[in-house]
């Protein structure tokens, strides 16, 4: 047994920990678009319907970041599979309890859990891989973050396949008893000191004083607003009510997509030139952030000219996921590495607010642009979203090294 088999079984479980979570949200969010798009309501109510899971998630990762570091990355990890369990427990409730009101309710719960599984993962892995092995950290996060993206793939896929099958009740409770024995496993068997910091940082340092962390929160949050502006409800609704795709259709078609997303994150340190150039920088997440920008443009631009929607979407669409699959893994890298060693959830923990408040922007801009304007119009807000993600990137440190120090 190697010295480093304890660090891989620690990553192992978080990773396996992670895997879980990410199936029972992917599924949660593909049933509720789903479910109430079939009971009737708009999009701008389905995009409502998760305002809270956006909202809470932006507070849960600034207030998680300051409470992983106090009470350990464990216990925030475990806490947010509680909560999943629950929140997936109070859907299973008669049609009539189904209330906008009571749905928000259990997706901010889902939020909170969301984001401090994602906190408590990513912040982990700053414990696990030591400092001077950057090229092993950036392989690590990589494949966390893209096998995660995957899975969700999947459960966007099963989501649909469980409302099929066992109907939102059946779905929503076997999905809670699943995670439920995940929690037990994680509270036996997951490091007890994982991610606390040594000095317990003080509630006023929640916000990074890091010039290069505030820079590539703000980039993080215009690129996942440029993602969902167009993702999150208005593909869905158009390719259900303008091309008349069946839920299973919907539902298998970005699972697919998002599996390829993942699937792309994993290889992101090959693609990106790990093996023959230093590890990333900010010229890199500039280089992959500017051809991104020009994709939705280009659908938005095919769909005015009158071109069938469909391979406008599906060809667009993977194109889409390829580059930004390489841009949100340069990003997770990037922020691992410029966090401080000790108290490393209070980094990420900003960074993946300032992620989480994109998500919120672009999902809410989802449902209200696309009732008002159409799915072009979503498209050209994420183009612009793109390009400011970029310009922001030009102010990111050139060496990932002078990053940490900043």
């Amino acid at each position: 047994m190697t010295s480093a088999s304890p660090g891989v079984r620690q990553y192992l479980l978080v990773t396996g920990n992670y895997w879980a979570f990410t199936l029972t949200d992917g599924a949660l969010r593909m049933l509720v678009v789903l479910h109430f798009h079939q009971l009737g309501y708009s999009p701008l109510q389905v995009a409502l319907l998760f305002l809270f899971y956006e909202v809470f998630g932006v507070i849960t990762n600034l207030v998680g970041g300051w409470l992983g570091a106090r009470i350990g990355l464990n216990r925030t990890m475990n806490l947010g599979l509680a909560l999943q369990v629950g929140a997936l427990v109070m859907l299973a409730v008669p049609a009539a309890m189904l209330t906008v009101p009571w749905v928000m309710a259990a997706q901010a719960f889902s939020g909170i859990a969301k984001d401090l599984n994602k906190m408590s993962a990513k912040g982990s892995l700053k414990s696990l891989v030591p400092g001077d092995q950057q090229a092993r950290l950036y392989r690590w996060v990589a494949l966390l973050t893209g096998s995660k993206n995957a899975l969700k793939g999947v459960g966007f896929f099963l989501g649909a396949l469980l409302l099929a099958a066992l109907g939102f009740d059946g779905a929503v409770l076997a999905m809670a008893g699943a995670l439920g024995l995940v929690w037990l496993g994680s509270v036996v068997f997951l490091r007890p000191d994982l991610g606390k910091a040594k000095a317990k940082p003080k509630f006023r340092e929640l916000l990074s004083k890091s010039p290069a962390i505030n820079r590539l929160s703000a980039a993080r949050l215009f690129l996942f607003g440029a993602r969902d502006v167009w993702f999150v409800v208005a593909l869905p609704v158009f390719l259900a009510t303008q091309l008349g795709w069946s839920h299973l259709q919907i539902g298998g078609f970005l699972a697919l997509w998002i599996i390829g997303y993942g699937a792309v994150q994993a290889l992101a340190p090959a693609i990106t030139g790990l093996r023959t150039r230093a590890t990333p920088d900010g010229r890199t997440a500039l280089r992959w952030a500017l051809p991104l920008a020009v994709l939705p443009a280009g659908m938005a631009l095919g769909l005015a000219a009158g071109w069938p929607p469909g391979p406008v979407l599906v060809g667009g669409l993977l194109a889409f996921g390829v580059l930004f699959a390489l841009n949100s893994a340069l990003h997770s890298y990037l922020i691992i590495s410029y966090a401080r060693e000790d108290g490393v959830s209070l980094d990420v923990g900003f960074y993946y607010m300032a992620n989480a408040a994109g998500r919120l922007l672009g999902t809410v801009l989802s449902g209200w642009v696309y009732q008002m304007a159409g799915l072009a119009a979503c498209l050209w807000i994420s183009a612009a979203f793109v390009a400011v993600a970029a310009g922001v990137s030009l102010a990111l440190p050139r060496h990932a090294d002078a990053g940490a120090r900043a």
